[in-house]
């Protein structure tokens, strides 16, 4: 299965990128939650954004304009992703109990072709597809027939290929532009149709380029300020003479608390893997980076992250989880995923602070997770950081709680947490000593001119000792700032 032929000479692909148009960006001091519709990006932000990149052979990207919200004039929101052949896929997907239809829709596809032979990937912004009912599943099952029809169609029975991925606001269909016909009636056309004429235009533009992979980070972006990018190379032990490519793409900046926010992520490779070993790989590596993340506490409905690898890259493909290739493509892909789901935190909506949080000395994993994870989405916390107020009597009381038994249960034994062996510290980010605050469950008498500084830091972390065993785990967030609830309608 190949993909189609789009010029008499063989496959000629359109190298032409949509670009976002830009203009200066105010400097009053107020924080654009979305993304400005001319594509200007935070000078704050910009750092955080590529300029060059290493990508994986065999696939090719496009950011095209669809409109789908009416607002939208010229800003990329069809991401479309493609591989030159067939190739191993993996998804994990939100476990929110109103689950949005594209993820309906993708995880029943990959099920039934096993994680292997998948083309594509197609995603939209603007409108998440979600709680929309029958028709929004047929929504979603249309965009990836469409994308299908792109490729040669497939011979071994299994139906469609393309993983289907939407963001915007819940609760709406891709419904309602009116068009107006002279001579006739004012029509209701859906934006789905919009999207549907669009998607052979996304494959003519699709390229290998920096900037194809860029538009395509841009056009799956909603409230975010930054396209989020990442490209790395990396060797395997089996073929250490040959060097492998990695890329991905997420966005999310609010409804951020993974539980596999609103969050998307695609990640391709032209490594060799088993189709079969993709989806523990991938759960893995989500586990230590998407899944420990938190903006505001809330999981999305549309939560996914997928990956995607076509051996284009040549070598011997991995086979066995007990083989030197597996563990070292596993921290590779780890690593990666961390550091695409950091970037979400550091455009978090209202944020001004990206803040680590790291709890030590566990008697188990799991219990260290559940303390980082509740700190991680205390108001209280979050916003003393804001303030600057090295409150850590805010952050003992997160820990406190965090395992106890809810209101009408019996009391519960907590073993993971003893108050005479607990210590909090701040880690500054400037390589200084840490500034402990608690000790052995005493107050240290802390200097607040230090306290201040290391405050005032974009970056920070905060370190949680149990005192009770040898386990750890670590969560990434950033503060709550005022103004941040002034962008959640558009989720």
């Amino acid at each position: 299965m190949a993909l189609k032929s789009t010029s008499t000479s063989g496959l000629t692909l359109t190298r032409l990128m949509i670009r976002p148009t830009t203009s200066k960006y105010s400097m009053s001091g107020a924080r654009h939650y979305s993304a400005p519709l001319d594509g200007t990006i935070p000078p704050a932000k910009q750092k955080y954004v590529p300029t060059s990149g290493t990508y994986p052979k065999g696939f090719l990207v496009s950011g095209t304009h669809v409109g789908v919200k009416p607002t939208n004039k010229s800003t990329p929101d069809l991401a479309f992703l493609a591989s030159e052949t067939p190739c191993a896929a993996a998804a994990v997907f939100t476990k929110n109990k109103f689950q949005a239809a594209p993820v309906t829709v993708s995880r029943e596809m990959l099920k039934r072709r096993n994680n292997s032979d998948v083309r594509a990937v197609i995603i939209n912004s603007g409108c998440a597809n979600a709680v929309t009912g029958k028709g929004g599943l047929e929504d979603a099952e249309n965009m990836g027939a469409e994308a299908d029809r792109c490729f040669d169609p497939p011979t071994d029975g299994k139906g469609g290929s393309t993983i289907v991925m939407s963001t915007g606001v819940i609760g709406q269909r891709l419904v309602l532009e009116h068009v107006h016909v002279p001579n006739s009636l004012t029509l209701a056309r859906l934006p789905i149709q919009k999207i549907l004429r669009k998607i052979p235009s996304a494959f003519e533009a699709l390229g290998t380029s920096h900037d194809h992979w860029l538009s395509t980070a841009r056009a799956i972006c909603t409230t975010d300020t930054f396209p989020k990018l990442v490209s790395r190379t990396f060797s395997l032990p089996s073929s250490p003479t040959i060097e492998y490519r990695m890329a991905g793409m997420t966005k999310g900046a609010g409804m951020i608390h993974p539980n596999m926010a609103t969050l998307l992520g695609m990640i391709a490779t032209d490594a060799p893997i088993a189709p079969n070993l993709l989806p523990s790989l991938l759960t893995n590596a989500v586990n230590k980076s998407f899944n420990s993340i938190s903006i505001d506490g809330d999981t999305s409905t549309n939560d996914t992250v997928a990956v995607l690898a076509n051996g284009a890259a040549g070598g011997k493909e991995i086979t066995s989880e007990s083989s030197d290739d597996y563990s070292i493509f596993q921290k590779t892909l780890t690593e990666f995923a961390t550091d695409l789901a950091k970037l979400v935190v550091r455009d978090g909506e209202g944020a001004t602070k990206f803040v680590t949080i790291r709890v030590t000395e566990s008697p188990s994993e799991v219990g260290a997770r559940k303390i980082a994870s509740t700190i991680a989405r205390s108001p209280l916390v979050k916003t003393a950081l804001y303030g600057k107020d090295a409150n850590w009597g805010r952050i003992l009381c997160a820990t406190g709680y965090s395992q106890i038994s809810e209101p009408g249960m019996p009391i519960n034994e907590v073993p993971e947490i003893v108050p005479e062996k607990t210590s909090v510290s701040f880690i500054p980010t400037d390589g200084s000593p840490e500034l402990k605050l608690l000790v052995n469950g005493e107050p240290e008498s802390v200097d607040e001119v230090r306290a201040a500084e290391i405050l005032e830091h974009e970056d920070l972390e905060i370190l949680v000792r149990l005192g009770g065993g040898k386990e750890e785990a670590v969560y990434w967030t950033c503060d709550y700032r005022y103004v941040f609830n002034s962008s959640e309608a558009q989720l």
